[in-house]
């Protein structure tokens, strides 16, 4: 079969970027080397020039990591055409969300550049645009990018936006944006536009059928999908770009990947449909749960039509997926009451692995905003926010409904 030409999400996700292994090793092996050897000075100098692909150093590419990576860009580009050829992505493995985020940043903006972005964002990538790119003068904009004419606003009005940075459906509040009006507003303006697909997964949505630059991803979550490593990777298909100031960007930074966990998140992917399918199975069910019970002011969740953003989310996600988070009625007291008892799902930051997660944003990973800020981006005292894993769902809603009587 010819590589990458699979009818089905899952084919693509066992066996795209596999190369046979010289050894014959059935699956990829962690290649545990730190530098590899030339056959003589003038391979290792065409190496260097780029006359001659192969591996110099593993900051800059290792085996186990490019077949993660080429995996990332086939999912992301599944059955995507441009021109009427398929849609080719380059993915780029970083040691972390943060790290990929890190690349895509500083290697699109300079100094003057403003970044046009929207509330109930990831606390760490709010945070980072405050505290690292605020004092090299590359500010950001935040508003309501659901509001259109409120972007095209600022887009008209302000020369200096030069990237559209987005992440829907958003965190915690699942808060989701139009990715093709918005991407078609970018492209207006001469604007790039980037998302960050973590809660999704190309399994549930495809930025880049859209219209989207750029695509980034937490990958220690859904894709790894057992909380067994971190990492990060950055997508693009501008390939040239992806190749060049992409490329020489992540290798100065040093935030790379390394072979092992590169190694557990190809395992992890090649579950991701089967076990995309039961998160999104059960979160269904608990969302209704939720919704209907005495003890919960509001849940937030795309699925459901009472959500402001169902409708954007029906167009371009296959499936509302598996995050969620709702309000109790007793506020903070209550949500920390509510999280102490429970007893088999788990009372934890992150998302996206085998069990049921929780976790408390307004004393855990929201603590560090403003309380001002975090109730005008909804993020209320009382707010939880929830993975649902992929146990038996009788079992979900019997720890939920314990720990609220």
């Amino acid at each position: 079969m010819k590589k990458n030409n699979y009818k089905g999400f899952s084919s693509l996700a066992i066996h795209a970027g596999h190369e046979k292994d010289p050894m014959y090793a059935h699956l990829t092996p962690i290649y545990a080397s730190s530098t590899y050897v030339y056959d003589e000075a003038e391979q290792g100098s065409r190496r260097f020039s780029g006359q001659e692909k192969g591996y110099i150093y593993s900051r800059w590419g290792n085996p186990t990591m490019s077949e993660a990576e080429e995996k990332i860009a086939a999912m992301e580009t599944f059955q995507l055409e441009k021109d009427g050829k398929p849609l080719e992505a380059k993915a780029i493995l970083h040691a972390s969300g943060m790290a990929a985020i890190s690349s895509l940043l500083l290697a699109t903006l300079k100094k003057g550049d403003k970044i046009l972005t929207h509330y109930s964002l990831y606390s760490g990538t709010q945070d980072y645009m405050k505290s690292l790119l605020e004092p090299l003068e590359l500010d950001s904009i935040i508003v309501d990018l659901r509001n259109l004419a409120l972007a095209e606003k600022h887009l008209k009005e302000d020369a200096s936006i030069k990237l559209i940075y987005l992440e829907t459906p958003a965190n915690p509040t699942l808060q989701c944006v139009d990715l093709q009006a918005l991407a078609g507003l970018a492209k207006k303006y001469g604007k790039i536009t980037a998302c960050d697909n973590t809660f999704a997964t190309p399994y549930l949505q495809q930025p880049f059928k859209h219209g989207i630059d750029f695509v980034v991803h937490s990958t220690t979550k859904f894709l790894n999908g057992h909380g067994t490593a971190i990492g990060g990777v950055l997508v693009g298909t501008d390939l040239d770009f992806m190749n060049t100031r992409a490329t020489k960007t992540h290798r100065l930074l040093g935030g790379n990947s390394n072979a092992f966990e590169a190694f557990l998140l190809i395992n992890g992917m090649r579950t991701l449909e089967l076990r995309m399918q039961r998160h999104c199975e059960n979160a269904m069910r608990v969302a209704h749960f939720l919704s209907n019970h005495s003890s919960i002011e509001k849940v937030n969740y795309n699925g459901l039509p009472s959500h402001p953003d169902y409708a954007v989310s029906q167009k371009q996600m296959t499936h509302p997926g598996a995050m969620m988070s709702f309000e109790l009625k007793g506020g903070f007291d209550a949500g920390v009451k509510f999280m102490n008892k429970l007893q088999m799902c788990t009372r934890t930051v992150s998302l996206g692995t085998c069990d049921t997660l929780l976790s408390h944003p307004a004393s855990m990973s929201h603590s560090n905003i403003p309380k001002e800020n975090r109730l005008e981006y909804g993020i209320t005292d009382g707010l939880i926010r929830l993975s649902v894993g992929i146990e038996n769902g009788d079992d979900i809603l019997n720890d939920f409904e314990q720990a609220l009587s």
